[in-house]
């Protein structure tokens, strides 16, 4: 009872941010299909007997993205599964501040960015996510080909009577606005990328607070 009034006061409190407290390896794989994956999270702030939940992000940043909750690890029951997972596939190893997702026999659809989460106070703090793309043919390298070096283009100085006409103003001026308009762009969409990932989270702390008190109801019956 204790521990779920504590969770319940956790979720109530939160506020969510991704923070580097957790750090996942690999930042991105790809594997074929069948192969067993291991991600790793570490803790680098919490104490060590914190509680490190798994989560996955299915697809691509949009409105209608969710976290699906997948499993935690406790030291009585080992490996805790939510109901939708399957518990022959995935598994949690080891507690904090090192834990290891293992995935077997991926298929593509187990393809997604994978988090780890902490519950803290007063905030739930999720890791830096791993990128796992499961293909049935991984992709052949290129053959190098020789490159030909571009001809330097040599700026050759006018003569008296044209200098005045010939000037490379303009085009620094030209490639300046380009550089501008290029991080103005980039600016705009790392915002609208930062917004989807917060209204992702919010849904899942929403989820999490009506699970707490469908578990409260049935527990008052």
């Amino acid at each position: 009872m204790q521990a779920r009034l504590w969770l319940l006061l956790a979720a109530q409190l939160a506020a969510l941010h991704g923070s580097l407290a957790l750090v996942q390896t690999p930042a991105s794989l790809m594997v074929q299909t069948n192969q067993t994956v291991m991600l790793s999270c570490k803790i680098n702030t919490s104490p060590s007997n914190t509680r490190i939940y798994w989560l996955r992000l299915r697809q691509a940043l949009s409105t209608s993205s969710h976290y699906e909750f997948l499993a935690y690890w406790e030291s009585t029951k080992k490996t805790v599964h939510s109901k939708e997972v399957d518990k022959e596939k995935l598994t949690v190893l080891g507690n904090s501040p090192q834990n290891v997702l293992k995935l077997q026999s991926v298929k593509p659809a187990d393809s997604g960015v994978y988090f780890c989460m902490i519950i803290g106070m007063p905030n739930l703090i999720f890791g830096t996510g791993t990128q796992l793309s499961v293909v049935d043919v991984l992709p052949t390298s290129p053959q190098p080909t020789q490159k030909t070096s571009p001809k330097k283009k040599v700026c050759r100085s006018p003569n008296p009577v044209t200098r005045k006409r010939l000037s490379c103003a303009p085009l620094i001026t030209g490639l300046l606005v380009a550089g501008v308009l290029i991080l103005l762009v980039s600016l705009g969409v790392a915002i609208h990328l930062r917004c989807l990932q917060m209204r992702a989270r919010l849904r899942l702390l929403k989820h999490l607070r009506l699970y707490i008190l469908e578990n409260f109801s049935r527990l008052d019956y």
